[in-house]
């Protein structure tokens, strides 16, 4: 391993257990700020939640993409209404700005699954009556490849997935998806490249059970929809009645 990569390794363990051992100690504390919580508060502090579930634009129903304020959505955005997609919509929590992008890029890179948890929980809470009219049967969450697993020691999307599941009472089928290419990062690259990068990237085991099933298909942040459209399409290819990617963040892509 690297020095620099076991160094930031090092580190990303000692402020993990430093924050486990700070909610030992002070339960009470917000998981995003720090900052001491009321007795009648949990986990988030009314500043970082409001932050957090606080959609400040409107966004268009079909991609999620943040739009203007007269832009007509009826078939769409501009940026979405001339192509197909194999997922029916896309539903967001809020841009990826601000509070939300922090929090998601600490739950990634510093492999926070107990700050996973905690915006699962938030999401579910926030976005329950929409979700339930969704009338899904299953929630499945964009596998990572095994060794990309393996380095970070938890996929958020499966953790922000089974906080989903149980917030609907429906079954959170992990294993209906599987990532059977080990891609590189899609940061960076050109929409082209990333379409290329995540092509055929997944698909179902023998043994899953989509067919005939209504999905929400959970991702951390959708950018360009490049993978969770190649990941829809491995579900639907299986029999998947409809797809519905519900997503933390929507990118600017």
């Amino acid at each position: 391993m690297p020095q620099e990569r076991f160094t930031a390794v090092v580190r990303n363990a000692g402020w993990q257990l430093a924050q486990g051992l700070l909610q030992l100690v002070y339960p009470s504390t917000c998981f995003v700020c720090g900052q001491f919580l009321p007795e009648e508060q949990a986990n988030v502090c009314t500043v970082c939640r409001k932050a957090l579930i606080t959609d400040p634009f409107p966004c268009c129903p079909r991609c999620a993409g943040t739009v203007g304020p007269h832009v007509h959505l009826e078939d769409g955005c501009t940026a979405c209404r001339d192509h197909s997609f194999p997922f029916e919509s896309v539903l967001r929590l809020g841009p990826y700005d601000g509070l939300l992008s922090e929090a998601i890029r600490r739950m990634k890179y510093a492999r926070d699954e107990g700050l996973a948890e905690v915006l699962g929980q938030l999401w579910a809470a926030h976005l329950e009556k929409r979700l339930q009219h969704l009338k899904a049967d299953a929630v499945v969450p964009v596998p990572l490849h095994w060794r990309r697993r393996w380095r970070r020691g938890f996929n958020q999307s499966e953790v922000l997935a089974r906080a989903l599941a149980h917030h609907l009472h429906i079954p959170c089928q992990s294993g209906w998806l599987r990532r059977v290419r080990n891609t590189p990062p899609q940061a960076g690259q050109s929409n082209a490249a990333r379409r290329e990068n995540v092509r055929n990237a997944f698909s179902t085991p023998v043994w899953a059970e989509p067919r005939g099933k209504s999905i929400l298909l959970v991702d951390d942040v959708l950018t360009t929809g490049s993978t969770a459209s190649d990941a829809a399409r491995a579900l639907r290819a299986a029999g998947a009645l409809k797809v519905v990617i519900v997503v933390l963040a929507r990118g600017h892509g």
